[in-house]
């Protein structure tokens, strides 16, 4: 099975999904996308087949959201599309596309909702901590 995570490897969540995928078995290509965003397309297209909205697929937090008035209600989807395409740091991480679905996985554990179930055969633990698969491979709730 094939993934694709659109990763910055400076985010610990973005660091954990992509750790949870090779857990999983599967080496997924690597887009480091404050290097090589995707388009305009590409980005509207993960947006919608994740099930959001563009507003939030935005990331605020530590990138220049407020300065360049990406709060104003009345920017179209387009124009914030154009933002996020410009200034590649808005684009909220990581974005996984796996034959399963697309996934904004913030947490990182939602990147298990598009990998194969029976993938795991043994524990998963985050950065911070935080078990998120038992001995078995199974989701610790």
């Amino acid at each position: 099975m094939g993934a694709t995570i659109y990763h910055n490897p400076s985010c610990g969540t973005s660091r954990n999904a992509l750790a949870l995928i090779r857990a999983a078995g599967i080496e997924p290509t690597v887009i480091e996308y404050l290097q090589n965003p995707p388009t305009r397309d590409q980005l509207a297209t993960m947006i919608a087949d994740a099930g959001l909205t563009v507003r939030e697929a935005i990331r605020e937090k530590g990138t220049p959201y407020a300065e360049l008035g990406l709060d104003n209600p009345n920017l179209t989807d387009d124009q914030l599309l154009d933002a996020m395409v410009d200034t590649p740091i808005l684009i909220n991480r990581p974005l996984v596309v796996t034959p399963l679905g697309t996934r904004l996985s913030r947490p990182s554990e939602l990147v298990l909702d598009i990998l194969p179930a029976d993938a795991f055969k043994g524990p998963f633990t985050k950065e911070d901590g935080e078990q998120v698969l038992d001995q078995e491979g199974k989701r610790v709730v």
